[in-house]
């Protein structure tokens, strides 16, 4: 059984829209979703700087459209489950069929420019913290007024909160814990510091048109299968100011029967994730379009006969 799963802040790098613009059609789709969003998605796919691509309000319609571009491109199959950190919850909405392509990037656009607003009150940010026991590093966030805005298994937790809060950490680190790492996003996402985000969300979710699930959708918030559209966008909502619990997405997929697993562009950190906590799951990054012939062999074994009767 294959999971399609897509990546959420900070996966983003300069550039690395360039050559998925270079498929038939796909300039011609970043152009009309920019007109609609009010936002170039070509330019800062494309031409943007770290720092630009860094904005809040940028980086996230930038994934969420990446991720929709790259798996199109995949060709059309169902994946046995799908799933999303952060920001890429509502693109994992789209793979569902809880959203239209349309929705989710307006649905996105909203997000970003709510979360960057909650952002710019107070100086803060995140940190992933690599290595360390649950059971030290926790307590030890808390002492420090630290929320752990993602639990993300395989030995990572990312911490959020003030610049002061972070600077503290990075002075300061938990028993076992190898390396702070300082993220590439422009604020405490997940935590108490997003919440004017939350009600703006939760205004404009009011007028989406939402479909049943016609895939399992494993939450964020919990790890759960949701089996209801209007519960998956009410977690949607609330996820802007509550944690990522990857590590329960991982199990889950687990439990589904998981074997293999397909990050679309741009892949590469829930790979990571996956490769240190699922072992037994093959698993495939999409960076560029180059790796689409081996993901698409990757589909079609997972869902040729010999694998259905391996899983049954």
């Amino acid at each position: 059984m294959l999971v399609l799963v897509a990546p959420g802040q900070g996966a983003q790098t300069p550039g690395f829209l360039t050559p998925w613009l270079e498929l038939p059609g796909a300039a011609d789709r970043i152009a009309a979703w920019s007109d609609a969003i009010g936002l170039d998605l070509a330019h800062y796919g494309t031409q943007a700087d770290a720092d630009a691509i860094r904005d809040t309000a940028v980086a996230q319609p930038l994934l969420v459209a990446a991720g929709l571009l790259s798996a199109s491109a995949l060709g059309d199959f169902t994946p046995g489950a799908v799933a999303g950190h952060s920001v890429g919850e509502i693109t994992a909405a789209a793979f569902a069929g809880v959203l239209d392509d349309a929705a989710a990037l307006g649905f996105v656009r909203t997000r970003g420019l709510g979360m960057a607003e909650a952002a710019a009150v107070t100086e803060t940010g995140m940190a992933a913290l690599l290595g360390g026991e649950p059971e030290t590093v926790l307590p030890h966030l808390e002492r420090l007024g630290l929320t752990p805005a993602n639990v993300n298994g395989a030995g990572q937790i990312v911490a959020a909160g003030t610049a002061e809060q972070l600077a503290a950490l990075a002075e300061n680190k938990p028993e076992g814990v190898r390396r702070v790492v300082p993220l590439k996003v422009a604020g405490a996402f997940h935590t108490h510091h997003m919440a004017p985000a939350v009600a703006e969300l939760g205004k404009a979710a009011e007028d989406l048109a939402v479909s049943e699930p016609v895939v399992p959708y494993i939450s964020n918030a919990d790890g759960r299968v949701v089996s209801t559209g209007a519960e998956i966008i009410a977690r949607l909502v609330n996820q802007v100011s509550n944690p990522v619990r990857w590590d329960l997405c991982m199990e889950t997929a687990l439990g589904l029967g998981a074997t293999a697993l397909i990050e679309v562009c741009p892949g590469g950190t829930l790979v990571g994730l996956a490769k240190r906590a699922m072992p037994g799951v093959r698993t495939l990054a999409l960076k560029t379009p180059d790796d689409l012939e081996a993901a698409r062999e990757l589909i079609a074994e997972t869902q040729s006969p010999a694998a259905d009767a391996a899983g049954a």
